[in-house]
């Protein structure tokens, strides 16, 4: 059962500090520039429910695992997260940027007709995925740029004006149709797998004797996309036809093939990077692959 992520643990989590009115602010608002809340030294975003809503404005490659949904977007995009669906995401590429904000429903209380979670973006089953053009991003991070404006100010109705910002988005949104081709996978199991293949490819290059591929095994891989490692691998073969395991050790022996014969890095440093603890291992396992020994290989 996963563990449903307050505010109090967003902001212990993100900031290791809680606003002081937090736990009267029953209708609580924030909103965030992305690039400081992400990185070295950040926490992982795990998979699971929120007790508030969250609109993000998204930019550069990254994978959300969204209910039974993986979707990968590249480029600017605009999502809508609302408490009823567990969710994470993975960036891709270093160049991840924009911004988001959380709200509790009762900051909208009375504000407007019905509910939230009737919102097409918001409703379960929903489709929360909206790509941008150029345009379009300019337009959603101006008004992003209003309300990190609007949230520092000493302006009496300054929820007032966070509210319509909000409802600016929504509205923005509404008008658009939300981007079928980010769901182009047939079934859960081709999801998880084309998920698979992206987080095991973006661990290569290996580009220098200090870096290391960390997931090893089906089970790194199972914990780090929030799925039992039984159907992780059961997924994988029947879309494949291969195991787990076939696809990181193929991937693994490429990646050696290319560091043995485009570096000068002796098969210590290269049994390091590849994540084996002494270099027999790695000698063992090369030989298996490609029936032959690292040294010989590198003299053909």
């Amino acid at each position: 059962m996963q563990k449903t992520e307050t505010l109090e643990d967003f902001y212990q989590i993100k900031f290791n500090w809680l606003p002081e009115n937090l736990q009267q602010d029953r209708g609580h608002f924030n909103v965030f520039r992305l690039e400081d809340c992400i990185g070295q030294g950040k926490e992982p975003i795990n998979y699971s429910r929120r007790d508030f809503y969250k609109v993000t404005l998204i930019r550069g490659r990254n994978v959300y695992h969204y209910a039974d949904k993986s979707l990968a977007v590249n480029g600017p995009t605009l999502m809508f997260f609302n408490p009823q669906v567990p969710y994470n995401w993975e960036a891709l590429s270093d160049d991840t940027s924009g911004f988001f904000c959380i709200f509790k429903e009762a900051f909208f209380t009375e504000k407007i007709r019905g509910s939230l979670s009737e919102l097409p973006m918001f409703a379960i089953g929903g489709k929360p995925a909206y790509v941008l053009n150029t345009t379009q991003d300019e337009q959603v991070s101006q008004l992003f740029r209003k309300m990190l404006d609007e949230i520092g100010s000493d302006y009496p109705y300054k929820y007032d004006l966070l509210r319509n910002y909000v409802m600016e988005l929504i509205h923005y949104a509404l008008k658009m149709q939300p981007t079928e081709t980010l769901y182009q996978h047939t079934d859960a199991k081709s999801r998880l797998t084309a998920v698979f293949s992206e987080l095991l490819e973006r661990q290569f290059p290996i580009e220098s004797p200090s870096q290391r591929f960390k997931l090893r095994s089906a089970k790194d891989f199972a914990e780090q996309l929030s799925v039992h490692v039984n159907h992780l691998n059961r997924s994988i073969r029947e879309t494949t036809g291969k195991t787990t395991t076939d696809h990181i050790a193929e991937r693994l022996a490429s990646e050696a093939k290319a560091l043995l014969k485009h570096t000068d890095w002796n098969i210590s440093e290269i049994s390091y990077t590849l994540g084996f603890e002494e270099p027999a291992h790695f000698n063992n396992f090369f030989k298996k692959q490609t029936h032959l020994t690292p040294s010989a290989f590198r003299t053909v």
